[in-house]
C-alpha cells in the first residue's frame, strides 16, 4: 500500500500526459474530418494514397539512416581523437555548445547560413569564393553588341568581328547591356585606339553614355572602359594571339594577328557564378540534416567520451605492445568495446530525429516545403493548416507511434540485457 501511494501520483500524471492522449489519438483516427462519422481504417488508407503523406515517409526514413549514423560516427571522431589533445577539453565545449541552443534558434541561424545570395549567406560565400578561385567570373555578364555593331555572335555565347582585321587600323569593340552600376568598382573611362604600325590596336568599351547623347560605334568622352576583356586574334580556326584590355579598355596585338577575325570569347560573358541552392528542391533535405548534426554531434560526443574513459587503458597498451597500429586498435578494440554506448546514442537520436519538426519547419522555405515534408510537419500540416483534418492527422501521429515503438523496444532489451550481466 505504501508503494502504491508513493507511486499514484506517478501514475496519474502518466496517464494524463501519456496514455489518455494516445488513446484518445487512436480513438480519432477512426473518424472522418469533423469529427462525427465512423470512418474506421479510411484515414490510414488515406495515408497510402496521399503523395505529400508518402514523400513524408520517405524524407523520415533518409532521415532516420543518414542523421543519426552521421552524428555518432562524428561524435566518436571527435571523442577519439581529442582524447589525448591538450586542448581536447575547449574543442569538446565548443562541439557540444550548440546543444545550449533551441531548435528554433538553430532553424533561424541555418536559413541564413543557407541563404542563396554570397552577400548573405555563409554557405555560399565560402563556396564561391573556392569556386572564384579556379574559375574567375567575368565582370560583364550581361555585355552584348548593340545595333550595327562591328560585333556579331559567333556561337557559344562569343562575338567576332564581321571582318578581318589589318594592322595600323584602329578596331572598335562597341557593347552595351551591363548596367553602369554593375561595372568593377574603379571602372575608367575608354581611350579611343590609336593604330600603329604594324600592330593591331583598338578599344572594348560601354557605348553608352548615362544621360544621353554620344554616337553609335563611337567612343564618347563620358563612355566607360571594359578593363579585362579578353580579346583573341583567330585565323583559319585558331587562336594565333590573345590580350586583356587595359584600363581605359585599349589593346594591343603583334603583326601575327594581321588578316585575323577578333574573337570575344563566352567566357567574358559567362554569368557570376552564384552558389549553390542549398535550400532548393535537390538539397534542402540533406542541408537540414547537416543543421540538425551540427547540433547533436555534440551529444553524441559527450556520450561517446564518458564511455571511452571507462576503457581500460592497460587493453589499448596492450594491443600497440602486440604490434597493432592506432587504426588496428580503434577498429579491433575501441569500437567493440563502445559498441553499447554506440548503440545508445545511434538507438537515442533514431528516436529523437523520428520526431523532428522544428527545424525542418524553420529552415525549408514554404515554396519547397513538401520536398523537405516529414511525418511530424506533415502531423501539424494536416491537423492544423488551413484545411485541416484531424482524422487524417490522428492517423499520422498514430503511425509515427508504431513506427518509434520498435526503437523503445530494442532499448528497453538492450537495457534489460545490461541489468542482467
Amino acid at each position: 500500500m505504501v508503494a502504491a501511494a508513493f507511486l499514484l501520483p506517478a501514475l496519474l500524471l502518466l496517464g494524463a500526459l501519456v496514455v489518455q492522449p494516445i488513446g484518445y489519438s487512436v480513438y480519432r483516427s477512426l473518424f472522418d474530418r469533423s469529427g462525427g462519422s465512423f470512418v474506421g481504417l479510411d484515414n490510414y488508407g488515406e495515408i497510402l494514397r496521399d503523395d505529400a503523406i508518402r514523400n513524408a515517409l520517405k524524407n523520415t526514413a533518409v532521415w532516420v539512416v543518414l542523421a543519426p549514423v552521421t552524428a555518432t560516427v562524428l561524435g566518436l571522431l571527435f571523442a577519439v581523437l581529442t582524447e589525448r589533445v591538450r586542448w581536447g577539453t575547449a574543442f569538446k565545449l565548443l562541439v557540444f555548445m550548440p546543444m545550449a541552443i533551441s531548435m528554433l534558434a538553430a532553424g533561424i541561424i541555418f536559413r541564413l547560413v543557407y541563404e542563396q545570395d554570397p552577400d548573405r549567406g555563409v554557405a555560399n560565400a565560402v563556396w564561391v569564393g573556392v569556386h572564384d578561385t579556379f574559375a574567375e567570373s567575368s565582370a560583364f555578364p550581361k555585355a552584348r553588341p548593340g545595333r550595327d555593331s562591328p560585333l556579331v555572335p559567333a556561337g557559344g555565347g562569343a562575338y567576332v568581328t564581321r571582318e578581318p582585321v589589318r594592322a595600323g587600323v584602329p578596331v572598335l569593340l562597341p557593347l552595351v547591356g551591363v548596367a553602369p552600376a554593375a561595372l568593377p568598382e574603379g571602372t575608367k573611362t575608354a581611350r579611343p585606339p590609336a593604330g600603329e604600325p604594324g600592330k593591331v590596336t583598338g578599344t572594348a568599351w560601354q557605348d553608352f553614355t548615362r544621360g544621353g547623347g554620344g554616337q553609335t560605334n563611337a567612343v564618347d568622352p563620358a563612355e566607360s572602359a571594359y578593363a579585362g576583356m579578353r580579346i583573341e586574334a583567330v585565323k583559319d580556326g585558331k587562336v594565333v594571339e590573345s590580350v586583356r584590355a587595359r584600363a581605359d579598355g585599349t589593346f594591343t596585338l603583334s603583326e601575327k594577328a594581321d588578316g585575323a577575325v577578333l574573337r570575344l570569347p563566352a567566357a567574358n560573358f559567362r554569368e557570376a557564378y552564384a552558389g549553390v541552392d542549398w535550400l532548393g528542391p535537390a538539397l534542402v533535405t540533406p542541408a537540414v540534416i547537416g543543421a540538425y548534426v551540427w547540433m547533436w554531434a555534440g551529444f553524441a560526443m559527450v556520450l561517446i567520451a564518458a564511455g571511452l574513459a571507462a576503457v581500460p587503458r592497460e587493453l589499448l597498451e596492450a594491443a600497440r605492445v602486440d604490434g597493432a597500429n592506432e587504426w588496428q586498435v580503434f577498429r579491433r578494440i575501441t569500437v567493440p568495446v563502445l559498441a553499447p554506448v554506440l548503440v545508445v546514442v545511434l538507438v537515442t537520436l533514431v528516436i529523437n530525429v523520428m520526431k523532428i519538426f522544428d527545424l525542418v519547419f524553420v529552415i525549408a522555405p514554404g515554396s519547397v516545403q513538401d520536398d523537405a515534408n516529414v511525418l511530424a510537419l506533415q502531423l501539424y500540416r494536416t491537423s492544423f493548416g488551413t484545411d485541416a483534418d484531424q482524422g487524417v492527422g490522428s492517423a499520422i501521429a498514430v503511425l509515427l507511434l508504431l513506427l518509434v515503438v520498435p526503437v523503445m523496444l530494442v532499448n528497453i532489451r538492450r537495457l534489460r540485457k545490461e541489468r542482467s550481466r
